[in-house]
């Protein structure tokens, strides 16, 4: 039985300074019984084949909720009116990952109910489901849905609102309260960094001294990328060299021990309140389980379209 069984509301949505804006519980029980459980067989095959694919998912989740909101626009490809969506900035490409899994779980749920389940919908339940498997099952919790696909899709909006892996501690907390996450879910959510990969250049210029990070850490580092990293020179590392293909709390203790890659992680040591945070997530296991499921559904309600602004694709890669 997983340990984290995470039931949420409307209600307990608003408490979290969250807006349902029509989400709700068992959303699809009479409009297609089925989804959720057809998501979680694509979702859990993937994983069980890749685990990087359900750390890009869960990572796909929070890109697409900080732009535009939780509106699946970043899964909108380029086309000769819009040649420059949300999947070509550059916080995206070519590094993000997991499309093809939403396509087979939209493909999937299309045979049973066609055009009922947003890919919106199916993003938030596809993190929901990454988490679950990635963490043994330890990270349970059910989700409102209701969300409704965006029409708006641009490259440079990624930019604006994705915080790069550079960003100080102040300029992290600004990115995630225009958005209406506060101080606890920016460290609870920075805990996905104990699953994934990066590219050697989003952390290279903290290899050589003067530096923060583990000396013996970045020497290994040195080892595996090159000086100078570019688009065609850009190896990929783990991002937790403990237990890179578990979401848990590791994460924590790496950055109390500095054996983590970003500016952005070492920045949640540089105040106490944040540091604190940091130490009692490391601490305990299941206190930051449950913080991130809720983190979690907290975040998946940001800014969601509504019949009124959004409709239902036929397909997640285009607009009807």
């Amino acid at each position: 039985m997983a340990r984290v069984a995470i039931w949420t509301s409307c209600v307990l949505l608003m408490v979290m300074a969250a807006t349902c804006q029509g989400l709700s519980l068992g959303y699809y029980n009479r409009k297609c019984p089925h989804a959720e459980y057809v998501v979680r067989d694509v979702v859990g095959k993937a994983v069980n084949s890749n685990p990087g694919i359900g750390a890009g998912i869960i990572r796909m989740a929070f890109h697409d909720c900080f732009v535009q909101g939780c509106d699946a626009s970043v899964l909108l490809d380029p086309t000769p009116a819009n040649p420059q969506p949300e999947k070509l900035g550059p916080p995206n490409f070519p590094s993000l990952r997991g499309f093809e899994v939403i396509d087979d779980a939209k493909a999937a749920v299309e045979d049973l109910c066609p055009g009922v389940v947003s890919c919106a919908d199916i993003i938030a339940f596809a993190a929901r489901d990454a988490s679950f498997f990635l963490s043994n099952s330890k990270i349970d919790y059910k989700i409102p849905a209701g969300r409704f696909d965006g029409r708006v899709s641009l490259a440079n909006e990624t930019l604006a609102f994705l915080p790069p892996p550079s960003f100080n501690l102040s300029q992290l907390i600004g990115s995630f309260q225009v958005k209406g996450l506060d101080v606890d879910d920016l460290v609870v959510l920075s805990g996905a960094h104990t699953i994934g990969r990066s590219h050697c250049s989003s952390f290279s210029d903290r290899l050589s001294p003067p530096s923060d990070m583990d000396p013996a850490l970045a020497t290994v580092l040195r080892s595996q990328c090159p000086a100078n990293p570019n688009f065609t020179n850009d190896p990929t590392v783990v991002q937790d060299v403990v237990t890179p293909d578990t979401l848990d709390n590791q994460y924590y203790k790496n950055v109390l021990k500095k054996l983590v890659l970003f500016k952005s992680d070492a920045a949640l040591l540089s105040s106490s309140t944040t540091a604190t945070k940091v130490a009692k997530n490391a601490l305990s296991a299941l206190t930051w389980e449950r913080k991130f499921a809720r983190a979690m559904v907290k975040m998946a309600a940001i800014e969601v379209k509504t019949a009124a602004n959004g409709e239902i694709r036929k397909l997640c890669r285009v607009v009807n």
